[in-house]
């Protein structure tokens, strides 16, 4: 009986790392096409955080957002911002607050994330690397 219990358990948690593996999916950190900087993450980061406005080129850098609590941002915001969702909300609300700041723009999907940044050269953002297609070039995956 004990062995059996044993067997039972060891197959509980390997099906339960096996479900976290899954539990988040690859994020793709996307630009237009004709935007020819090259980034690292702690240039996202800086971007994605209002400290900084440009990229290396000078051009301006303007961050797209998902809607809080969708697959992609939680992925971005622990992989990139290395922040969760209601620490991202204290930091901005501070920034707006005090005049220094805003938050990036917020789209309701992937889809229209691509669609931003295809159409406008200083656009960034991210998605699901699954929904990445030919309109825009893919910076970095997560």
């Amino acid at each position: 009986m004990l062995k059996l219990k044993k067997v039972l358990l060891a197959n509980l948690l390997l099906g339960c790392s096996l479900f976290s593996s899954f539990a988040f999916s690859e994020i793709a950190v996307i630009v237009n096409p004709s935007n020819a900087n090259a980034v690292d993450v702690d240039e996202i980061k800086r971007i994605f955080l209002g400290k900084q406005s440009s990229f290396a080129d000078g051009s301006l850098a303007t961050p797209i957002d998902q809607p809080e609590g969708s697959a992609p941002v939680e992925e971005f915001n622990q992989k990139v911002l290395s922040r969760s969702s209601s620490q991202l909300k204290a930091y901005w609300s501070k920034l707006i607050f005090t005049g220094k700041g805003k938050p990036p723009q917020k789209l309701g999907s992937d889809a229209e994330v691509i669609k931003a940044v295809a159409s406008e050269a200083d656009k960034i953002g991210y998605v699901n690397a699954s929904a990445v297609d030919g309109s825009v070039k893919v910076l970095m995956k997560l």
